[in-house]
């Protein structure tokens, strides 16, 4: 069922993405056969990255823990060390402490809803 449905999102956000692709070669002079093979060509790339990346993460599942804490960490820095500073400087510091508390609560609630 998740690989239907990543399949399925890929797929539909492949057909703008080709048009889009394919609309900027015609504006660029190339007739329209040529640009639906060239857009249908970009999207060959796809599966193959999707395989290296399933093999990527299998390789990489048992770093995965400790990758997420040192991003949480990373992000955590951030906003001690410079969004919070920044906002207390400027005068909005209720503003602030209430959308981090905000996002705080929307987060765990989020975590424990979605296991």
């Amino acid at each position: 069922a998740n690989a239907t449905a990543l399949a399925v999102g890929i797929g539909l956000q492949n057909a703008p993405e080709g048009l889009a692709v394919a609309v900027a070669l015609i504006a660029e002079g190339y007739s329209r056969p040529q640009a639906f093979f060239i857009a249908a060509a970009t999207a060959i790339v796809e599966p193959v990255g999707g395989f290296l990346g399933v093999g990527a993460v299998a390789l990489a599942a048992p770093l995965l823990p400790w990758a997420l804490a040192f991003a949480a960490g990373a992000m955590i820095y951030v906003i001690s060390h410079e969004i919070i500073p920044e906002t207390h400087s400027r005068g909005f510091q209720k503003e602030a402490t209430a959308g981090l508390t905000v996002g705080l609560v929307l987060m765990m609630f989020l975590d424990v809803a979605l296991g």
